[in-house]
Formats: C-alpha cells, sequence, structure tokens
C-alpha cells in the first residue's frame, strides 16, 4: 500500500511546470507580431544608400590605387603626383590612398616637380588656365593699386601726387610741386608726411621697386649741380632715403635713376609741361614670378600667337622674371 502511494506521486510530480505552457504561447505570439511586421514593412533603396554612404565617409573608407596606375597629378606650372604612405600587408606589394583621384592637380606649388616640356602641353587647357592665373595678377595690381589711392586721396585731389597702373606695373607720381623747391633736391618739409603714408602702404605691397627722377630740357643754372642728370639722381635719391628710413622697406627692393629730360612725361613746348616733366615717380613693378615665366614661354614656343590672342602684351612687358 505505501509502495502504490510513493509510485503515484512520483508520477504527479513529472513533466514541465505549469507556467511553461504560458510563455510558449506568448512567445509565439510575439514571433507572429514580428513577422507581421516584417511583412508590412518596406525598403527605401535610396535611404539606405544615404545611410551606407555617411557610414563610409565616418569610418574613412577610401579608394585604393595601385602603384602601377598612372599618375592623375598634372598643374598649369608643373606635373607631379602627391603618393600616400605605403601600408604594410600580408603580400608583398604597394599601394597608395586617394581620395581625389579625379582632380586636375593633387599637389599645386612643388618646387622641385619637373616643369612641363613644350611637348607635353596641351594647348587649349594650359591656355586657358594661364590665362585665368594672368588675368588673377593683373587684378591683384589694380587691388594694390586701389589701395594706394585710397592711402594717399588727400595728396591726389590736392594735385601733389598720381598713381597710375598698366598691367603688373604701378606708376606714383610725384610733382615738382610741393615736393621740391625749384632746382633743389631736399624734400620740402611739409611734403614729409605723404612720405610717411606711402612708406606705411609700401609695406603691404609687393614688388621691386624703381625711383626715377626726371627733368625739363632746360639746362640747370647753379654750382651745386652740374646738369639734370646730377639734378634727377639726386631727387630720386631723397625720395628714396626717405622710404627706406627707419628700416621698415628693405632696402634690396630699391633701384636709383637719375633720367634727366631723356623721358620726357609732356612735350617740353610750354610751362606748364615743363612743370609736368619736373618730377619723381616711384615704379613698382611686381611682373610674373619664375614658375609662370617659364610656362608661359613654353607654351609660346607651341602657339606663337598666344600672346597676341589672350591680349597679355601689357603683362609680359612689365614682367620682371
Amino acid at each position: 500500500m505505501n509502495v502504490a502511494a510513493e509510485v503515484e506521486e512520483e508520477e504527479e510530480g513529472g513533466g514541465s511546470p505549469a507556467w511553461m505552457a504560458t510563455f510558449a504561447d506568448l512567445m509565439s505570439l510575439l514571433m507572429c507580431f514580428f513577422v507581421l511586421l516584417l511583412s508590412f514593412s518596406e525598403m527605401d533603396v535610396q535611404k539606405y544608400k544615404q545611410i551606407a554612404g555617411s557610414m563610409k565617409d565616418a569610418f574613412g573608407v577610401q579608394n585604393e590605387i595601385k602603384v602601377k596606375d598612372i599618375p592623375k597629378g598634372t598643374s598649369v606650372i608643373a606635373r607631379e603626383f602627391s603618393p600616400g604612405k605605403p601600408q604594410p600587408t600580408a603580400v608583398k606589394t604597394v599601394t597608395q590612398f586617394t581620395t581625389e583621384n579625379k582632380k586636375q592637380s593633387l599637389q599645386v606649388g612643388n618646387p622641385t616637380a619637373p616643369k612641363v616640356s613644350g611637348e607635353d602641353l596641351d594647348d587649349e587647357q594650359t591656355a586657358r588656365l594661364l590665362e585665368e592665373k594672368l588675368r588673377s595678377l593683373l587684378n591683384q595690381t589694380r587691388a594694390d593699386a586701389e589701395k594706394l589711392r585710397q592711402v594717399l586721396k588727400k595728396d591726389i585731389d590736392e594735385g601733389k601726387i598720381d598713381i597710375e597702373s598698366s598691367g603688373r606695373t604701378i606708376v606714383i607720381r610725384i610733382r615738382e610741386r610741393g615736393s621740391f623747391p625749384s632746382g633743389s633736391a631736399t624734400l620740402n618739409p611739409e611734403f614729409i608726411p605723404v612720405m610717411l603714408d606711402l612708406r606705411s602702404a609700401l609695406k603691404n605691397i609687393e614688388g621691386k621697386i624703381s625711383i626715377e627722377g626726371h627733368t625739363d630740357n632746360v639746362p640747370i643754372a647753379g654750382a651745386r649741380f652740374a646738369s639734370n642728370w646730377d639734378l634727377s639722381a639726386s631727387r630720386a635719391l631723397s625720395v628714396t632715403h626717405e622710404l627706406v628710413k627707419r628700416g621698415e622697406l628693405d632696402e634690396d627692393r630699391f633701384m636709383v635713376v637719375g633720367l634727366a629730360a631723356t623721358q620726357p612725361f609732356k612735350p617740353n613746348d610750354s610751362a606748364q609741361n615743363r612743370a609736368l616733366n619736373r618730377r619723381v615717380e616711384i615704379i613698382i613693378r611686381q611682373g610674373l614670378d619664375n614658375a609662370t615665366t617659364s610656362t608661359l614661354k613654353e607654351l609660346q614656343k607651341v602657339e606663337p600667337d598666344i600672346m597676341e590672342r589672350l591680349d597679355l602684351e601689357t603683362i609680359t612687358t612689365t614682367a620682371s622674371g
């Protein structure tokens, strides 16, 4: 009797717990719910591509270019390309990485890069890029001339100086009236503030500076100066000394020239014109850099009429190399 009761109790205690049935039903319902959600959903391919592209940029995925590929780095002045750092790999191969493999130049302005030869030039493309660069240089010269006009506006309005620009050259013309006494090479004290303003403005303008003295064709009478050559050179030297005073401007930029009456601004046929011819000119020659000049010469070998076609005569005549 006792043995049968124990066997019956063991049989009643076997199998899964009662809560397992409820849990299984709940899991089945959840699975059906998510299957229905998936069947009702739609895939937005465009949005997926956008997300994939954003992740690629965020994690730095780049194009891998084998070393044997042709470099794609060229410029107007030189042809070069900038390789990436070699990355060690399991096999013995060397690769470079870049994300700008379609640009015209991967690296511009490398002074050690080889120059483009006439045979390598693409006439139309090179001429167009060269023209854009030269136009940019011309605009820079015009901007520098306008800057000088703003600084010296008062003196221009009073007729003491004139400012002109042509090509890559700026001419500051100092008239004798107000700057020098007649037959003298000593600057008037009233004109010193003008020179101070000019000195300050020239600090921010690039280019070689030629100080050129001019006179009229009337022979000078006096013991101090032997001739108009002496007077013109002395006046140019006085202006130069005032500009380089205090060491604010580099003396290597300057050249002093006395031209006497050899280059009149107006014909020496009246007192008014002779007064205009007695002057000192500060000529700023910005010219072209060596690389641009070299490319321009190479292009002229291939296309001799390039200067006429681009209308760039004013640039080459003022180029200082």
